[in-house]
């Protein structure tokens, strides 16, 4: 008899279930898909301001003075790029083919402590793999259960956050720069790690707070305007702001170079970190594949795994969906590697159910700020 494992639950299971929100697994987790409709909490997200719950993702702290080594060894990305404390930095972390064990973002504490933040369905896998380099650099992987996490995204979700803090806390945060990240406090004094990332496209602040005063915060946010959205808002939101997501975008097999991320790839000289060697033949010679951002003008939606043509070869749709920003089927795809003409449709072609219908390539990301970005609506 095949046994199942009962989805985990964050902290805030039981009041998304009183929001009324639809839940589903989402690796391994119960999560809310929506909370009625998941098209307003898209337009919620691009036009005031949305919060999600993603208290599933995994934060882990590196302590040990030769934290910034390991990091040097397990990142494509370069550590050194972050000067001083408070800082954030997007990375992959490879294998020894140079494919991609999972995308994270590293927050810069200390010399001697950094803070990781990666996806919830490689938990296992990271920690495994970020452990197995550790002990010889002589870091504490300690995974930080303690902690919930909710993401306040749009174009209001600064002044919505800010609004809850504590008053002489509002002028300094109002100046943190993306990309950054701080301690702060609540009115109600509760300990906050605040930074300003997301995944949305837009503005916003994504906090790490104590798990037993996450729910009181939720509600607080409530209170404050800022209403709930799920994963499918998540999802539409990520894409159209030209995000990748891990498991269905890249993978083990896939090259930050094969997925549009050569721009999280830093050939420093002096530092030899895992997969270098297949990245610098990549930079070289070519990646062999590559993905590219397409918009369909016809009626319909683009899918995972449809088969796309292009002059060069065949290739497929990696994310796909319908845009509620554009009104109109996006997606990106993985073709082989060569030039394709930005814009002319035609020159890319998806099959769907045995007919042809052309796609325009545009560059990343389809949306900014909650416009649509140049030649994307053309």
């Amino acid at each position: 008899m095949t046994q199942t494992t009962a989805p985990q639950h964050t902290v805030l299971n039981a009041t998304h279930r009183a929001l009324g929100a639809k839940m589903v697994d989402f690796g391994g987790w119960d999560m809310p898909i929506h909370y009625g409709s998941q098209l307003d909490e898209h337009h919620l997200v691009r036009q005031s301001a949305g919060m999600f719950d993603v208290s599933h993702m995994t934060v882990i702290d590196l302590h040990g003075p030769r934290t910034r080594e390991l990091l040097h060894l397990l990142m494509a990305n370069s550590v050194d790029k972050m000067k001083k404390p408070g800082k954030a930095l997007y990375t992959c972390m490879l294998n020894e083919r140079g494919g991609i064990i999972d995308d994270l973002i590293i927050y810069f504490i200390a010399e001697d402590l950094f803070r990781l933040v990666s996806n919830a369905s490689t938990r296992d896998k990271d920690l495994a793999w970020i452990e197995s380099h550790a002990q010889a650099f002589d870091v504490d992987v300690v995974e930080r259960a303690d902690f919930g996490l909710i993401a306040v995204q749009g174009p209001q979700a600064r002044e919505r956050v800010i609004s809850l803090l504590d008053p002489a806390e509002h002028d300094r945060i109002g100046k943190l720069p993306k990309f950054s990240f701080t301690d702060t406090r609540t009115a109600d004094g509760v300990e906050v790690f605040l930074a300003r990332t997301g995944y949305t496209g837009e503005d916003g602040f994504e906090l790490v707070l104590p798990v037993q005063s996450t729910v009181a915060t939720w509600n607080a946010l409530l209170e404050a305007g800022v209403k709930p959205a799920g994963l499918g808002a998540r999802d539409t939101l990520r894409l159209e702001a030209g995000m990748n997501l891990y498991g269905q975008d890249m993978d083990e097999d896939v090259t930050p170079y094969q997925a549009a991320l050569g721009w999280t790839v830093s050939l420093d000289e002096g530092r030899d970190f895992i997969g270098r060697e297949v990245l610098e033949r990549q930079h070289a010679d070519g990646a062999g594949w590559q993905m590219i951002s397409l918009v369909m003008d016809d009626r319909g939606v683009l899918r995972h795994g449809q088969k796309v043509l292009t002059d060069l070869g065949d290739g497929e749709i990696l994310s796909g969906t319908f845009a509620p920003t554009l009104a109109k089927g996006i997606a990106f795809a993985r073709v082989p590697a060569g030039e394709i003409a930005m814009g002319a449709a035609g020159n890319v072609r998806v099959d769907i159910r045995g007919k042809q219908i052309p796609l325009r390539v545009v560059k990343f990301p389809f949306v900014r700020d909650g416009k649509a970005q140049p030649g994307v609506l053309a």
